[in-house]
């Protein structure tokens, strides 16, 4: 039991609660891997058989360490649970059940790539407007509908459904779900969501599964259960069903992703379904200081939907936090960039101790452009992953063509690549016979003087070089038959021949793909280790695993959505500013707002030691210069843990006044510049409750106006500035600037399209 002496008592008595329904309550950073890894490890050494221990993660890397750890402790038993990503274990389970609902246990897993492929080959059949029916678009919607378990039977017969497609003018969304759904069943193919709608629907439709599984998995255990979506709620529902030894852990105020279906009324609600739910929280933060747990505190407090909690760390109080104000989006990258190599020289930090946030990607180009004028490393996430070149897809393609010869896509993929005298017209011709006599495509290559007048000679060795990858990956290691097709299907032999760098780079990252399938061949923790094993892996693989470079000595640079997880010693949020952080598409509800302010949070529990906050009071969009207002949320932090830096100055050729009013627009004798006031004004002084000063409160009959006509000497009202007066309108609608004097704060200078003014009365 020494594994328990490390733990608090909170924690322990988490971990030594392992009967019923359990709810784990666990703040940033209070240890929530550790009690997971320790609860299962606990269960082991009471008498539990592993193999009827069941854990669901979010990431790969998080499964992995949890596994390490319980190996550690109870031995080569933590190789017999079942421990994963939702997608991974039932993935595993669908291989073993898939035919009971007419999928081959070898089924093809589509990525997004190949699931786009797919919906524009439909829309072009159907002749569809590719504009209106945008694929991401047709995707999402097809990707909601399963993940709230609407198969598109249900779809086509729902009224509400029908009604909003119609009214969008997208009445074929429904016929192009069911196109999409037959398409995929021919390939042989589920794609990611499917990966959960199939399970619910093998589970729904043959009850003797669903009781094989329900009495296999006597003990669950789900991480991170704040982000499970409704297909997800419903497996570890029925799965629990019989036992009820379900244990879920997570945190309300981290549920960031309602955007990709994910329900926070799921843990609010919990008790609801387990009402003699035990429940413990995890108060204790061991990764940050006082200072920023007690800024995180003040965010989340503000959301009325959520589990109370007191969250406190015993570490030193720490530095105050940072608030950066900037005139500039360009100027904010510079104020971060020189505080990076001020903290790293002082300090004696590393670049990798640093990590910059934003709220959209767009956001990255002022920071990149600061990092690289100081020659500073950095490295962005959630670019291209090294899984989505496309000399790797072609090889992987091969690699699935043959263990899924029906595999439409990879087929389409590799068919003529190398080169091999089949065009796009014998293609076409290909997809049409097959259609046409409701088999696969390959069945047609296998036949094609059967199906295709006049078809080329190459069909006939292409399907005998694909049967021949057949035989030999049922007999070889991964990396032997990896090998093999890379080289006999003249994949590699093509890449060696380019001598360019591109081409050069190219090679390198195939003999890259095939060390990692030598290094999974080898591996000792493992028992299948065959090639198709190997693409399961890959195919399954989430944002955390795909980096390749993940120990370079370089800053950090992603979105707030991407660093979930993930921890700093010294962290920038930039971009605090309306309309923006919060989202401008977050303020038509309270749920969408809270969402935002947990995202915040989120943001703000990333650091450990240091911690600043940036906005801009000016930042280009689509390509115009606009007005910025500072965000909402940086009023709900007590300003007693806040430090402000007011020190930047404004670019020559700004012509807005920031916020405080402390610069302003004063033509000069020689002319249309800009230039400091006279009587330099200071910051404010800190309130005791608030960064900034309250907000306006907007009158009850408020409604924005149609400020096209809008004349000078008129009243109006702002949301946030209250009350003013019409003194100057210039430029050329519909980039009109007004120049407001509000009786609050002082003059402004608005462009009209984004001011969101009420006009209260008429010019004088």
């Amino acid at each position: 039991m020494d594994y328990l002496a490390g733990l608090n008592p909170e924690q322990k008595a988490a971990v030594l609660q392992i009967k019923g329904p359990v709810m784990i309550i666990a703040g940033a950073g209070s240890g929530k891997t550790r009690v997971i890894t320790y609860r299962v490890a606990h269960l082991i050494r009471s008498g539990v058989d592993s193999f009827n221990i069941l854990v669901l993660t979010f990431t790969n890397k998080a499964a992995r360490e949890m596994r390490e750890r319980i190996n550690h402790i109870c031995g080569p038993e933590a190789k017999n649970i079942w421990m994963g990503t939702f997608h991974s274990v039932f993935a595993k389970l669908l291989r073993v059940e898939a035919e009971k609902i007419g999928y081959p246990s070898n089924f093809t897993i589509y990525d997004t790539d190949d699931s786009k492929s797919v919906l524009r080959a439909i829309l072009k059949e159907m002749n569809l407007d590719d504009k209106l029916y945008a694929v991401n678009f047709v995707l999402n919607r097809i990707s909601a509908a399963k993940n709230n378990l609407v198969g598109w039977q249900e779809y086509q017969q729902n009224d509400q459904i029908q009604a909003d497609d119609q009214g969008g003018g997208r009445g074929k969304l429904g016929v192009i779900y069911q196109t999409y759904v037959q398409r995929c069943y021919r390939a042989g193919a589920m794609d990611f969501d499917d990966l959960l709608f199939k399970t619910n629907e093998l589970l729904k439709l043959h009850p003797d599964v669903l009781n094989k599984y329900q009495h296999k998995f006597k003990y669950l255990m789900v991480d991170e259960y704040q982000d499970t979506n409704f297909s997800q709620y419903l497996i570890v529902k029925r799965l629990a069903a019989v036992n009820e030894n379900i244990c879920v852990v997570g945190d309300d105020a981290q549920s960031i992703y309602a955007f990709r279906g994910a329900n926070i009324q799921n843990i609010l609600n919990f008790e609801k379904d387990y009402p003699d739910l035990k429940i413990f929280k995890l108060e204790q933060n061991y990764r940050s200081t006082q200072n920023i747990v007690s800024v995180a505190n003040s965010i989340i407090a503000n959301n009325k939907e959520q589990l109370k909690k007191n969250v406190f760390s015993e570490k030193e109080t720490g530095d105050k936090i940072k608030v950066m104000r900037a005139f500039s989006d360009n100027e904010e990258g510079k104020m971060v960039a020189d505080t990076i190599m001020q903290d790293r020289s002082t300090n004696g930090m590393k670049w990798h101790d640093f990590a910059i946030l934003y709220r959209t990607n767009a956001q990255s180009r002022s920071m990149e452009e600061a990092l690289r004028k100081n020659n500073i490393p950095y490295k962005i996430y959630g670019g291209l992953s090294f899984y989505q070149r496309k000399e790797i897809k072609d090889l992987i393609a091969y690699f699935r063509l043959t263990f899924n010869p029906n595999d439409e896509e990879a087929l389409k993929r590799v068919i003529n690549y190398p080169k091999r005298g089949i065009g796009d017209t014998t293609v076409d011709r290909i997809i049409v016979a097959a259609d046409k006599n409701s088999i696969t495509p390959f069945e047609v290559i296998l036949q094609p003087n059967r199906y295709i007048e006049k078809a080329p000679a190459s069909l006939s060795a292409f399907a005998a070089m694909i049967q021949s990858f057949q035989v030999l990956a049922k007999n070889q290691s991964a990396y032997e038959a990896a090998l093999y097709i890379a080289q006999h299907s003249g994949l590699l032999k093509d890449l060696y021949e380019d001598k360019s760098v591109e081409g050069l780079n190219r090679y390198e990252n195939i003999q890259e793909l095939l060390n990692g399938i030598k290094e999974f061949s080898e591996r000792e923790d493992i028992e299948e280790k065959g090639l198709d094993v190997f693409m399961q892996d890959i195919a399954l693989l989430t944002n955390d695993d795909k980096d390749k470079n993940k120990d370079a000595d370089t800053v950090s640079l992603m979105t707030i959505h991407s660093s979930k997880g993930l921890e700093f010693p010294q962290v920038f949020v930039v971009g605090l500013e309306e309309n923006l952080f919060p989202s401008q598409m977050s303020l038509n509800s309270r749920s969408d707002l809270e969402e935002e302010r947990r995202l915040f949070y989120v943001a703000v529990t990333r650091a450990e030691r240091k911690l600043s906050i940036s906005y801009a009071t000016s930042r280009f969009k689509f390509g115009t210069l606009i007005n910025c207002e500072p965000s909402r949320f940086l009023d709900e932090i007590d300003a007693r843990y806040l430090e402000l830096d007011y020190s930047a100055k404004p670019a020559q050729s700004s012509f807005f006044d920031d916020e405080r009013n402390a610069w302003s627009r004063k033509p000069d004798t020689k002319g249309d510049t800009f230039s400091k006031p006279k009587t330099a004004t200071t910051p404010p002084p800190v309130k005791t409750t608030s960064i900034l000063a309250k907000a306006h409160v907007v009158s009850k009959d408020f409604k924005i106006a149609d400020t096209s006509n809008l004349q000078v000497g008129m009243q109006v009202e702002h949301e946030r500035f209250g009350f003013g007066k019409v003194l100057n309108l210039e430029g050329n609608k519909p980039d009109v600037k007004a120049t407001i004097f509000f009786k609050e704060i002082g003059q402004k200078q608005l462009l009209l399209k984004f001011a969101k003014l009420s006009i209260v009365g008429g010019a004088e």
